[in-house]
């Protein structure tokens, strides 16, 4: 970090030497001006900005005191060194209110002062360094925060949200809203019933990852939310007096497409709201664009833009909306509005007449799908309870028989849900939050303020449930991500360690060793040499 100094004598000659002897390129000091008063050393102060100051004390126009004065109203990180002739210490002591490190007689000695100004600009490195750090820091805090409140308004099960953090982006702008896509991997189903646990966790990371990337090189504010797994709800803020440009949006969303079919052979579905979606509109313009991808002729087509609801007369909407009712009564663990869902389900397709049947049955096969893949993400089934369903689905693909897997599949998830303690929900959405953020800052504060319950009683339920501690197992997620970045991708071992969450790669080393027993680069040259399974993603992707 190349600093900048400016210097303030009324001798010329004191100038002149200070320029010359002190060794300002190997220190990495750029002398930014000279000054003969203070009148002239505060405007370049002013305009310049140096982190470092020489000045002497007795000045024609404006002397060291007053300047000192003057400068500290603006700027109070600048690091001052008063040079003086006078032997009076008392007079040297007037100026240790405005807060000068250090001070250096006349005659000057050059190497003295030489010693003094690097240890003065080591300090502000450090502290530069430290504060960058920390305005990181901030702004992971914050930008967590920010997507709790997006994703707690999209899934819109009625739990609290920040109220306070809502009223800190209202008052930055009460326009605050988005362009919203939906990104879904095509037939995630069926792929995903293939995989195992920690497959299903690669792609899924790698996916986000590319998202992530490539929304990072459209320079805009963004946010990548995994709603479900296979499913991710991009939102692209419109800053006023921004406006909802679509054509500049479907070209965003197909850039997108194009990047994850490109680096993992993925066929990606993305639909795209029509317009700019606001903050209480998130909720409903998730579910237009989640029935847009599962009933849209098009939906296979790329980049499509969702259709607006067509009212009750639409029969497909009609299902789609029973089916979404018995899916948040399941969430919240509500029998009474999930079996009125599913009545409502059944009633509808009494009512229907059989000529309808053929071209209605896609649409219950869809739902059916849908609705599984739901179950899945609240673990009410099991993984051979799945597969019983699946042979089902795959051999019956009439209304009557689809229907009846629904009806099935609601109830024996209702016995489930009901089953379900509370601490069981809760631990269900720490071990979702761990696996959706696993890239960011993760701390049981953080877990317990998401969860709203305390520190305490989180540790105390993640480890009855778990079996291990909450640091345990946030850590081997990690590592075992991260050997599977090392194994299967030619990211360097900075970027893996950064993409699990290690900013440093000192400690991210020292951990992946104290994990594997080898060092990084030697877990990646013992797997590169053994033949695995192939993962064809990003393996030379660079973000």
């Amino acid at each position: 970090m190349k600093l900048k100094a400016l210097l303030v004598d009324d001798e010329v000659n004191i100038l002149k030497n200070l320029q010359l002897v002190i060794p300002w390129d190997t220190l990495d000091i750029e002398l930014i001006g000279t000054a003969r008063n203070g009148e002239q050393a505060l405007e370049l102060a002013r305009s310049m900005k140096p982190q470092l100051i020489l000045c002497d004390i007795r000045m024609p126009v404006m002397d060291g005191i007053e300047f000192l004065s003057a400068l500290r109203e603006f700027d109070t990180e600048a690091e001052v060194i008063m040079m003086t002739g006078y032997q009076d210490f008392s007079y040297v002591r007037s100026v240790i209110r405005y807060e000068v490190k250090d001070y250096i007689l006349k005659p000057i000695d050059y190497e003295e002062l030489a010693e003094t100004i690097r240890r003065l600009a080591e300090g502000v490195r450090e502290r530069s360094i430290e504060q960058h750090s920390m305005q990181q820091e901030w702004k992971q805090v914050f930008h967590l925060a920010y997507e709790k409140v997006l994703y707690d308004r999209i899934i819109d099960l009625g739990g609290t949200s920040n109220r306070s953090f809502l009223k800190l982006s209202e008052a930055e702008g009460e326009n605050l809203a988005f362009a919203m896509m939906l990104v879904d991997v095509a037939d995630y189903s069926k792929r995903e019933r293939s995989w195992e646990d920690k497959e299903r966790k690669l792609w899924n990371f790698a996916i986000h990852n590319i998202l992530q990337e490539n929304l990072v090189s459209f320079e805009v504010p963004h946010s990548v939310l995994q709603v479900r797994s296979g499913e991710w709800c991009v939102l692209i803020e419109r800053i006023p007096p921004d406006i909802y440009d679509r054509g500049q949006c479907m070209a965003w969303a197909e850039k997108l497409r194009q990047a994850v079919e490109s680096y993992l052979k993925l066929n990606i579905r993305v639909a795209l709201h029509p317009s700019e979606v606001s903050l209480k509109q998130l909720a409903k313009s998730y579910k237009s664009l989640q029935r847009s991808l599962n009933l849209s002729p098009a939906a296979n087509k790329g980049v499509i833009i969702s259709e607006k609801s067509r009212g009750n007369a639409d029969t497909s909407q009609q299902l789609w909306d029973s089916i979404e009712e018995m899916v948040t009564g399941l969430k919240r663990c509500d029998r009474r509005r999930t079996e009125t869902a599913l009545k409502e389900l059944n009633d509808s397709f009494r009512s229907l007449p059989e000529t309808s049947f053929e071209r209605v049955a896609p649409i219950v096969h869809y739902l059916c799908i849908h609705l599984l893949r739901e179950m899945r993400a609240m673990e009410v089934i099991n993984r051979d309870e799945e597969l019983a369903i699946w042979s089902q689905i795959d051999q019956h693909h009439g209304i009557r028989e689809t229907l009846l897997v629904i009806n099935r599949l609601v109830d024996q998830s209702l016995e489930s849900v009901m089953k379900k303690k509370t601490s069981d929900v809760l631990m269900l959405s720490a071990r979702d939050y761990i696996e959706r953020n696993l890239s960011t800052e993760l701390s049981i504060d953080l877990l317990a303020d998401y969860l709203g319950i305390s520190g305490s009683y989180f540790s105390l339920l993640f480890k009855q449930h778990v079996g291990e501690t909450f640091v345990e197992y946030v850590t081997k997620q990690r590592m075992e991500m991260a050997k599977s970045l090392l194994a299967l991708s030619d990211k360097s071992v900075t970027q893996v360690g950064q993409m699990v969450g290690y900013a440093e790669r000192r400690y991210f080393t020292r951990v992946f060793s104290k994990y594997t027993g080898m060092l990084p680069s030697e877990f990646r040259e013992r797997q590169q040499n053994q033949s695995g399974a192939e993962l064809p993603a990003w393996v030379n992707h660079e973000g």
